[in-house]
């Protein structure tokens, strides 16, 4: 108890930590920048610039356009619409009107339209507005000649104020992106994790528990007559039953491995039981463990499907192995599946899982009537198969 609540400690901390971390600068990190524009209110304040109304509106459109424009930028769907770049226009037109015509100290209104255009533009569009815009500010700063700072310094911090707001904004955009990506890629780790256990329990349970009917009828058959023969079939069950409670656990852990010939044993053993004559024939070099683990399954789940619906009377398993591929073929003699004939191809619901798992190991499953009668299941895998999943998680169950 008390290492899960540590766990549960540690988790809530990692969260909060993950939560705590500062995300990306938002519009209001940008608005003190108009203090910049302290210069042009102090010459209207103090009554040292020609026509003061004209420049108090030009000050008051100016602040206004700076303001929605900062925060367009950080909405992307409203950061690419074009009523951004009419304002983003409007406000250039604005500073060049109040630069030329006060010059001095309004000449900082170039930085500020810079920082505007680094929060709209991107890419080129950002590359030749600043450029453009720092040979213009530069211009009329020489042009007008009453600047306190050199003409080249006015041109270089317009530039450089739009450049850094751009970089800021795009490192900060891709940084919140990878996270996002990152808490995706976890989300999806346990959704896989518990697809994987969910899969496992089923698949482990449905033939286990089928194992143990077959015998337990065969127990009860018997008992009357032989009964040396019934308590051969009750050790059965209590040794599926052990071993059924070890895979549970591997299960859990994700560390169960089956090999085929086990599962081929296991499979004539409940063959036997349910009155079913077992056939095996196998060739070919050894198997990987990835490959052994999913002919295992392919084994397991026919052989359930076989002793559950088949009514069948044989049942044969022929593995075949080459140098590059091996191919499991499992033929019964029984009716087959119930209702119309199947489609060409895999036909029921959990035998699409088990296709797609083994077609991501570079195989191919089939699935239907035999020319003969009875039903026949193939799975064909590279000897040299790797498992996509980089793991040996089982299939969904085989469905007749």
């Amino acid at each position: 108890m008390s290492r899960n609540r540590s766990g549960t400690w540690r988790e809530r901390r990692r969260r909060h930590r993950e939560e705590g971390r500062p995300g990306p600068p938002g519009p209001y990190s940008l608005l003190p920048w108009l203090l910049m524009g302290l210069g042009g209110f102090s010459n209207l304040f103090q009554g040292r610039a020609s026509n003061p109304w004209i420049g108090g509106l030009g000050l008051l459109v100016f602040n206004s356009l700076y303001i929605n424009v900062v925060f367009r930028g950080f909405d992307k769907k409203r950061r690419e619409s074009p009523v951004s770049y009419v304002l983003l226009a409007v406000m250039a037109l604005v500073t060049f009107g109040l630069a030329i015509g006060y010059g001095g100290t309004w000449l900082l209104f170039f930085p500020l339209l810079s920082l505007a255009c680094g929060v709209i533009l991107r890419h080129r569009q950002l590359m030749l507005g600043l450029l453009g815009l720092a040979a213009v500010a530069s211009f009329v700063a020489v042009w007008r000649g009453d600047n306190a700072s050199d003409p080249w310094t006015i041109g270089y911090g317009t530039f450089i104020s739009g450049a850094v707001t751009a970089a800021l904004l795009t490192l900060s955009e891709t940084v919140m992106e990878l996270r996002a990506t990152r808490q995706e890629l976890a989300r999806t780790a346990v959704e896989k994790e518990r697809l994987r256990f969910s899969r496992d329990l089923h698949d482990l349970l449905g033939h286990t528990i089928s194992v143990i009917v077959v015998k337990s009828e065969a127990a009860r058959r018997l008992a009357p007559r032989d009964m040396d023969a019934a308590l051969a079939q009750v050790a059965d069950i209590e040794s599926v039953g052990r071993q059924a409670l070890t895979e549970i656990r591997e299960a859990v852990t994700g560390y169960r491995e089956g090999s085929l010939a086990t599962e081929l044993d296991r499979a004539r053993s409940a063959l036997t039981a349910a009155g079913i004559e077992s056939v095996v024939r196998r060739s070919g070099p050894p198997l990987t463990p990835q490959a052994e683990v999913l002919l295992g399954w392919v084994v397991r789940e026919t052989v359930t499907n076989v002793v559950r619906h088949s009514a069948a009377t044989t049942c044969s398993f022929l593995v075949e192995g080459t140098a590059e591929r091996v191919r499991l073929t499992v033929t019964d003699d029984g009716r087959g599946p119930a209702g119309p004939p199947p489609a060409p191809g895999i036909g029921g619901t959990g035998l699409k899982g088990l296709t797609e798992r083994i077609a991501a190991a570079g195989g191919s499953l089939t699935a239907g009537p035999g020319p003969g009668g009875g039903f026949v299941v193939g799975a064909e895998l590279p000897v040299d198969t790797v498992d996509a999943a980089g793991s040996p998680a089982s299939p969904p169950t085989l469905g007749r």
